[in-house]
C-alpha cells in the first residue's frame, strides 16, 4: 500500500478508537502521531533495503511484528511517562495498522505475509535488485488494492471533517503567527 492508503486507514482506525474508547472525536496531538506511525515501517525499511541494501526487502525489520510490537509498547511507555499517552496509542495504531494492511493481500494470494515474523520466517530477496518507485507505481495502476486506497482516503477525509479537522488547528495557528510576524515592520 502507498502512503496515502496507510495514512487513511490509520486515521480511520484511530478515529474509531477515540470515539469508542474515549467517547469523543480525536484531538490534535495524536493525529500527528498516528500519521507518523502509519508511515514508520516504510520510512525505516524502504531506505535500508532499496538504497543501502542492508535488508532483503522493503518489508522486513520495521514491518515485523517481532520488532514492531515491542517498539510500539516502548513508544507507548515513553509517551505515557511524559504525559502523551494518546500520542503513544496513536503511534501504535498507525504502525501496527501499516504492517497488517501490507499483509492483507495474502488473503487473496497477493503476497506472502511471512514478513510479519521476519527474521524468524525468511523472506525472498529482490531478484533483480530493488524496484524503483516508478516501477512500483506503474505496476499498481491496474491493481484493485491500489485503487481501494482512494476509497479509504475519501472515507478518512469525510471522517476527519466529521471529527472537526483535528490536527489542523495547530497548523493554522502556526501559519497565522508567521503571517503576523511578516506583517510587522
Amino acid at each position: 500500500m502507498w502512503p496515502l492508503g496507510h495514512a487513511a486507514i490509520a486515521y480511520i482506525c484511530y478515529s474509531i478508537y477515540a470515539r469508542t474508547s474515549l467517547e469523543r472525536p480525536p484531538v490534535h496531538r495524536p493525529i500527528l502521531a498516528v500519521i507518523v506511525g502509519s508511515q514508520f515501517p516504510d520510512l525505516v525499511d524502504k531506505p535500508l533495503a532499496w538504497y543501502l541494501g542492508v535488508l532483503p526487502t522493503g518489508r522486513t525489520l520495521a514491518h515485523s511484528l517481532l520488532v514492531l510490537v515491542p517498539l510500539t509498547i516502548t513508544v507507548y511507555i515513553l509517551a505515557d511517562r511524559y504525559g502523551f499517552t494518546l500520542a503513544g496509542i496513536a503511534f501504535g495504531i498507525g504502525a501496527l495498522s501499516h504492517a497488517l494492511v501490507d499483509a492483507a493481500p495474502a488473503l487473496w494470494g497477493g503476497t506472502d505475509p511471512g514478513f510479519l515474523l521476519w527474521p524468524v520466517v525468511p523472506v525472498e530477496s529482490y531478484e533483480n535488485g530493488a524496484p524503483t518507485v516508478t516501477e512500483l507505481f506503474l505496476a499498481s495502476l491496474n491493481d484493485p488494492y491500489f485503487l481501494s486506497e482512494f476509497v479509504f482516503a475519501a472515507i478518512a477525509l469525510v471522517l476527519w471533517r466529521r471529527d472537526g479537522y483535528p490536527g489542523l488547528a495547530p497548523i493554522n495557528a502556526a501559519l497565522s503567527r508567521s503571517s503576523t510576524a511578516e506583517q510587522r515592520p
